[in-house]
């Protein structure tokens, strides 16, 4: 067999793996395609008899380009949310099948908190954190000491799992209210909407979060819920988070926040809560992936 036919065969098992980590470093699946095709690219013309190691030389590269893609969408001050508010209604479709396969498999609310990441963190939290490849390793991909790298994926998983501490008992409880309330939004069902709704809850929102014509401010058990029925295809992309330190929700097409619920629970019933849709806002507030430990 050819020599570049081989090495291809060998390049296609690693594919997969390559291609999971791109898309945990970079939240899209094009362009994660990207990053692995370019370092075919570079891996082609290399007399592959000076690797040691193929799979590491691999992780490497693919690990190398996305580091300066996420730099350069920093240095464009890329803005997801306001990119993804242009889309208006049509962001809240579903994901598309591949897509929504490979956000389920990350979690919903940890790439949204990847997303509030630096480059340099976010790639040492990545291969550290999600596929265990040792600090010495990674400190040459992201130009540090193996104990700044240390630091840098430190500081990423505070953020991404929070304190890190235990789940506490008001978590927990807010955790099986406010699941409660998104299982209901996704099936309509206005009977345990009505159940999970304090009767004099409030809902308000920031206009850019709403259809023209909805108030800002609305009350009433039936009418809050009665409008969540109406917007149920937003919680198709939504998944529990926490939320300046309570269960709230995020609302996450495609990975990328767009909607922020912060949720006030009271008497084990949704009291209120505020939708949040301003970029500034958003990028304000407090994200992480619930604890272990906190399911209802």
């Amino acid at each position: 067999m050819h020599e570049q036919e081989l090495l291809a065969r060998r390049f296609e098992t690693e594919r997969g793996r390559l291609h999971a980590v791109a898309y945990r470093m970079l939240g899209s699946a094009s362009e994660a395609d990207d990053a692995v095709q370019e370092a075919w690219l570079r891996l082609a013309p290399i007399d592959t008899g000076s690797i040691e190691n193929l799979t590491a030389w691999l992780t490497t590269v693919v690990s190398r380009i996305c580091l300066d893609m996420l730099r350069a969408r920093a240095a464009r001050r890329e803005d997801p949310l306001e990119r993804l508010g242009e889309l208006g209604d049509a962001a809240f479709d579903r994901d598309p099948e591949h897509e929504a396969v490979l956000v389920d498999s990350v979690g919903r609310a940890l790439l949204v908190v990847l997303d509030t990441l630096g480059p340099d963190e976010r790639v040492a939290f990545v291969l550290h954190d999600m596929f265990a490849v040792p600090f010495d390793q990674i400190a040459p991909v992201v130009g540090r000491s193996p104990a700044t790298t240390k630091k840098l994926a430190s500081r990423a998983r505070v953020r991404a799992r929070g304190a890190g501490t235990a789940p506490s008992t008001e978590l927990i409880g807010q955790r099986h209210v406010v699941d409660a309330f998104l299982t209901a939004a996704r099936d309509g069902d206005l009977e345990t909407l009505l159940a999970v709704l304090a009767p004099d809850v409030v809902r308000i929102a920031d206009p850019a979060a709403l259809p023209a014509g909805m108030a800002a401010v609305i009350r009433g058990a039936q009418a809050v819920a009665g409008e969540t029925v109406l917007l149920r295809r937003r919680s198709k992309v939504a998944a529990l988070a926490v939320v300046d330190g309570a269960v709230g929700i995020v609302v996450a097409p495609r990975g990328r926040l767009l909607l922020a619920l912060r949720v006030t629970v009271a008497g084990e019933r949704v009291a209120a809560y505020e939708v949040i849709a301003d970029p500034a806002r958003l990028r304000e507030l407090d994200i992480a992936v619930l604890p272990e430990g906190s399911a209802a």
